[in-house]
């Protein structure tokens, strides 16, 4: 380990006074990071911007396709041309619904330097998924996505732009696509794009509830650039141009986006994207691209180990692998670290209402706490308040995390009352999550009050699962809540009350529920019960539910 951290600049504390015995707020221990303070400043502009030695951008990782710095910035260009020219407005929203491409980033911030607005999709997501989501979106004026999904869009009424794997494709086969790319840069007139003005609405399952849409701003995405990307290279002596990612994660999830797609082309590192994670290949690629940074989620670090296990790898150019986006047991992180004890191993928190800014992994030669999230971000504060009293909670004290900080969300798409319910008057987010600060300032994760399931770092909201399973005719009542699974971090457990005389059987309704939901939202295990246990007011008690497990992360 003390190979991987010799890089690391030494650990400094900008204020000894992190922790308010008078207010109960906590503030970063690392000192605070300048935000551009122009008001018309997009995140596009911030990113090209920021000068850095780096060369290539984005890899291909099957085909070895890549896009250097200097084409990428023309073809961001030509592609928020090449939108306009096909009629798109500032303020549209147009749609992205593609696996992991090094195209993907390229039409992100086309669309973004035009001063429309992004959404994204799992393109795993059944048609029924699709539409609700759609029907959520006002004016949806044009989607991006893959050939296989242009069947399911086709319906819907809305523009297609079927999207390549990579550049070498036959224009004759994809014309609409070749005519937005091949737009004559640079705009004629560039658009007046706000900070302030809403870039990306990202659906997440929130602190409870179904899906909700996420209102980030421009200045909300530039913060997330300086507060979690720039910071974490800030703090080793290397040139951050030199280091090389693999993007096996999500491009379209918040974590994944906002790292591969958006801040880490700011640094001029190179993004190595895997279009399907596979254990053996991302083994495979981290040997061939000498890649020294592996972002992921639990299962994916799961697999990883027994690949390298069964087969083995050259893995010496890694240097550093983070876990965010769900839980990670103490068991697979002690075996990750015997098996590669030169990779400085991390973890991190963040939320979609936080643009992925929360909390990040510190390790320095005398400090190294593996099962912590990691310190406060710069610029961001916390409280930790007691769901039941209301009082704020000191160091070694658990209770709800509060955020407030310039990555905190503009709210939820049209929905006020919501908003208000988690964004209170003085702007703090209550996460959801049970949580406690140690002595030394770093956040460690217990449980959440929230009812959102992470599976293999994926969103699965229990209202949406739930509402499915009432619709069934001979399902009288059902709950859905989260037990601990090794591989997932998570699975979706249903409780379901039969209706009298019935025989359902729990394959049964397993396979009802997967015809109708993406795989990652499948129900894993059923339980039969008399009555679902609901408060005073009929809110389902999934805590309940949850404790009737008796799992364990350990």
């Amino acid at each position: 380990m003390e190979g991987a951290l010799s890089g690391r600049q030494s650990f400094s504390i900008s204020d000894p006074n992190w922790f308010s015995t008078e207010t109960g707020i906590y503030s970063s221990r690392h000192p605070p990071r300048s935000l551009p303070q122009d008001a018309f400043h997009d995140l596009a502009s911030f990113l090209f911007s920021r000068p850095h030695g780096g060369e290539t951008a984005l890899v291909d990782s099957a085909s070895g396709f890549s896009i250097s710095y200097l084409e990428l910035r023309s073809m961001v260009d030509r592609m928020a041309s090449g939108l306009h020219e096909i009629g798109i407005l500032p303020g549209q929203v147009l749609l992205i619904l593609l696996p992991n491409s090094v195209l993907l980033p390229v039409i992100l911030l086309g669309v973004l330097s035009l001063g429309a607005i992004i959404t994204t999709m799992n393109p795993l997501c059944s048609a029924k998924e699709i539409q609700k989501q759609m029907s959520s979106i006002v004016h949806l004026a044009l989607v991006f996505c893959s050939s296989e999904k242009v069947a399911t869009f086709a319906q819907f009424g809305v523009p297609i732009v079927t999207v390549p794997n990579d550049l070498s494709y036959d224009s004759a086969h994809y014309p609409l696509f070749h005519k937005v790319v091949s737009g004559s840069p640079p705009l004629t007139r560039k658009p007046v794009i706000r900070q302030s003005d809403t870039a990306a609405i990202l659906f997440s399952s929130g602190t409870s509830g179904s899906s909700k849409g996420v209102v980030l701003s421009h200045s909300n995405l530039i913060a997330m650039v300086e507060l979690f990307v720039r910071f974490e290279a800030s703090q080793y002596k290397k040139k951050s141009w030199k280091d090389v990612y693999l993007a096996a994660i999500p491009m379209f999830h918040v974590y994944g986006l906002s790292l591969f797609s958006i801040g880490l082309l700011s640094l001029g590192s190179t993004v190595v994207v895997m279009r399907r994670f596979n254990a053996l290949e991302a083994a495979k690629t981290i040997a061939k691209y000498r890649v020294t940074h592996f972002p992921v989620v639990p299962p994916l670090m799961a697999a990883f180990i027994r690949a390298n296990e069964a087969h083995g790898c050259d893995l010496r150019s890694l240097k550093q692998a983070s876990s965010g986006a769900a839980p990670l047991s103490n068991r697979l992180i002690q075996e990750f670290l015997r098996r590669f004890p030169h990779i400085d191993f991390i973890q991190g928190y963040g939320m979609t209402e936080s643009t992925a800014v929360g909390a990040r992994g510190f390790n320095t030669e005398t400090c190294k706490k593996y099962s912590s999230v990691g310190l406060l971000a710069p610029n961001m504060e916390a409280k930790v308040v007691n769901w039941e009293t209301g009082i704020s909670m000191p160091p070694g004290k658990s209770g709800e995390l509060w955020l407030r900080g310039p990555a905190v969300m503009k709210g939820y798409l049209n929905d006020e009352k919501e908003t208000a319910s988690v964004i209170d008057k003085d702007g703090w987010f209550k996460t959801g999550d049970i949580v406690y600060f140690d002595q030394d300032g770093y956040l460690f994760i217990l449980d959440r009050l929230k009812d959102t399931i992470k599976y293999k770092g994926f969103q699965v909201a229990p209202a949406d699962l739930e509402a499915l399973l009432i619709s069934h005719n001979e399902i009288l009542d059902a709950a859905v809540t989260s037990a601990f699974d090794e591989e997932a971090g998570e699975i979706p457990v249903a409780f379901v009350v039969r209706k009298s005389g019935s025989n359902l059987s729990s394959n049964e309704i397993m396979e009802f529920v997967a015809k109708q939901v993406a795989p990652y939202k499948k129900v894993r295990r059923v339980t039969f019960v008399q009555s679902i246990p609901k408060s005073p007011a009929g809110k389902t008690l999934r805590r309940v539910l949850r404790s009737s497990l008796g799992a364990s992360r350990m």
